[in-house]
């Protein structure tokens, strides 16, 4: 699971790098560096995710991530399709967001198991 991690963070990293000629590209690079640091914290302090803290606050961000894919969710038919999404600003944010919850789901199941059983018996 490290290593799908550190390929995320990379992946995370290289969004952020490629918003630097977007009109809105600081909203985006802050979007992106959300995932990015999550990313991170997994790979070099991933006792961190352990307290109830980081958990309350990795699913902050989850929903966050899961509200904004649904505001930005791509209405233009065909969104899937590369042609698409090269043209439609709007079918990338919203196919960006759904990147962002992804990478942020994997977080979540890469987060100590030992955080998942003693929240439970709190």
């Amino acid at each position: 699971m490290r290593l799908v991690n550190i390929a995320l963070c990379l992946l995370m990293i290289l969004f952020i790098a490629v918003q630097y000629n977007d009109p809105d590209g600081t909203l985006w690079m802050a979007i992106y560096a959300i995932p990015a640091v999550w990313t991170a914290i997994v790979i070099f302090r991933r006792q961190l995710l352990a307290s109830k803290m980081a958990h309350l606050l990795l699913l902050m961000c989850i929903m966050a991530a899961v509200a904004g894919m649904l505001f930005y969710w791509p209405t233009t038919p065909g969104w899937w399709r590369q042609e698409i999404w090269w043209e439609v600003e709007t079918a990338r944010e919203g196919m960006g967001l759904m990147i962002v919850a992804i990478v942020l789901a994997v977080v979540w199941f890469s987060r100590p198991r030992k955080a998942q059983v003693s929240d439970m018996t709190d």
